[in-house]
């Protein structure tokens, strides 16, 4: 296995320098590939003062599903791995990948995070949408067959958020396993302060919708999917403005979003599907453009 690490980071130098050290010791055969951008912390001079780094990609889009293509295109292992840029692997992890893709195009495993409240993991989840057994996976601990990267056209570009998940909605359209891995596991090596930035809404329900009615289409299935999450998400904010947590106007304007953020997403999903009908359902991927990386600086 010729294994490729690609750490897409945006202002996260100090985090970054921690996980590349461990990756470093860990993983000393693996190919390191850091996308990075647009950065204004000092990123770039941290990671050309080392001499463990492959390949420096510095790309003009805060996306991370610019960063993530942009990594799969500057790759050259059979194997490629995805890592958040603040997540330390464990020992087994190279191991575990390898085990993972004996049998399987994807491997994924758990992601241990500590909180003020604890430490917190992530666990297997699937579900079945139209006869489709879906298994979703963690974005920042994911590994792929570069083939099948390949064959999916990477990630699409298109998503803000949620690229992940397309991705496993694709993979599982084209017949692909993604195996779990108990011992692929990574880790915050430090105490993350438990801030929770606002949710986008818009965004959020804009994904869904997109990925939703690109990979399915027009279903009655997928529009009863939409309207459940629309629906739980707006009961829970009633109970907030109930509570005295939140005002009644932000209610209201929350729903705006999402109902903009539906009809969006509906739309585009619609789009995307007639432009591209093959199995890899990625009309924003990575072979439709080669712009993305304004520097390069290869060490190889």
């Amino acid at each position: 296995m010729e294994l490729s690490v690609v750490i897409p980071t945006l202002n996260g130098r100090d985090h970054l320098a921690g996980t590349l050290d461990v990756l470093a010791d860990r993983a000393p055969d693996a190919e390191i590939v850091v996308v990075n951008g647009p950065s204004a912390d000092g990123t770039t001079g941290m990671v050309r003062d080392r001499d463990d780094i492959d390949v420096l990609v510095e790309v003009s889009d805060r996306t991370l599903n610019v960063s993530r293509n942009a990594g799969i295109r500057a790759a050259s292992g059979d194997v490629i791995a995805f890592l958040r840029h603040d997540l330390a692997i464990e020992g087994t992890w190279p191991e575990a990948i390898e085990t993972g893709l004996s049998d399987a195009a994807v491997a994924t495993g758990p992601v241990h995070e500590t909180l003020p409240a604890g430490m917190t993991t992530t666990e297997p989840e699937s579900r079945e949408i139209r006869g489709r057994s879906i298994t979703y996976f963690n974005g920042g601990n994911v590994a792929f067959r570069a083939d099948v990267l390949d064959e999916l056209d990477g990630f699409d570009e298109y998503l803000e958020t949620g690229g992940a998940r397309d991705a496993a909605h694709r993979l599982a359209g084209a017949g692909y396993d993604v195996s779990w891995q108990a011992e692929m596991c990574v880790q915050t090596e430090y105490e993350a302060d438990g801030g929770v930035s606002e949710r986008d809404h818009g965004w959020k329900y804009r994904a869904l919708a997109y990925r939703l009615v690109k990979n399915y289409g027009l279903r009655p299935t997928i529009v009863r999917r939409i309207v459940t999450h629309a629906g739980a998400d707006a009961l829970a904010a009633a109970r907030e403005v109930l509570a005295g947590d939140a005002t009644p106007s932000g209610w209201v304007g929350t729903g705006r979003d999402v109902v903009v953020g539906i009809a969006t997403g509906w739309s585009d999903g619609l789009v995307a599907r007639a432009r591209d009908r093959t199995t890899a359902r990625n009309p924003h991927g990575c072979s439709k453009r080669a712009d993305r990386a304004v520097a390069m600086y290869d060490w190889r």
